[in-house]
């Protein structure tokens, strides 16, 4: 399972949001976007990080930066969860694994002490011109997105 290193292009790709809408990573072109990505959707440390990324959205967003989710959930979950958590970003639905595999967010990985097949919590942090600035793997769900705003220069509140 390859992984992705900064200064590679973000390999392109299109998902459905939770309305099932296509939304393609061009779609982000000139902004930058944080995408990260999580194993299942409504799960207590999924629930965490989404709701991390939406208490700091606005600071985000303040300083040029997109957030979008992915998971391999539908978008029937995706659409009950954002509404659930009032998530203001996108989530995308990856069933087939297919993004999350070019990402090197899906393959083998350690659970509870075994060698499981699964998502690898992951974010990766793409510039207005579509290259990687950060690829971060197995992040921890508490903590995260203040870890990453230190990394990414952005002060959050608090």
């Amino acid at each position: 399972m390859p992984k992705l290193e900064p200064g590679q292009p973000a390999p392109a790709w299109t998902l459905p949001d939770a309305q099932g809408r296509q939304v393609s990573l061009s779609d982000f072109a000139g902004r930058k976007l944080i995408i990260y990505v999580y194993p299942a959707a409504v799960t207590p440390g999924c629930t965490t990080q989404a709701c991390d990324f939406r208490d700091n959205e606005a600071v985000l967003a303040q300083q040029g930066y997109a957030v979008v989710g992915v998971s391999p959930d539908g978008p029937e979950k995706l659409a009950a969860f954002a509404e659930q958590e009032s998530l203001p970003f996108p989530l995308l639905s990856d069933p087939d694994k297919e993004m999350l595999t070019a990402y090197g967010a899906y393959g083998e990985k350690m659970n509870y002490g075994k060698k499981v097949m699964g998502v690898i919590r992951s974010t990766f942090v793409v510039d207005e011109q579509g290259v990687l600035e950060l690829a971060k793997y197995n992040v921890k769900a508490k903590g995260h997105v203040a870890s990453l705003a230190k990394q990414l220069g952005v002060e959050l509140p608090g």
